[in-house]
């Protein structure tokens, strides 16, 4: 089954935020920082 174009792109955005959802948790639960961009620079984040 072929996606059209938009279809695809709203796809791909749900599937990022799932993973980022997913992300963030298993830092949680593991008490590590994520690492984001903010300002043109990398940082650590503890969630």
């Amino acid at each position: 089954m072929q996606l059209k174009p938009n279809d695809f792109s709203r796809a791909v955005g749900r599937a990022l935020r799932r993973a980022a959802r997913r992300a963030r948790e298993t830092a949680r639960k593991q008490g590590t920082p994520i690492y984001v961009l903010k300002d043109g620079k990398v940082v650590a984040i503890k969630p």
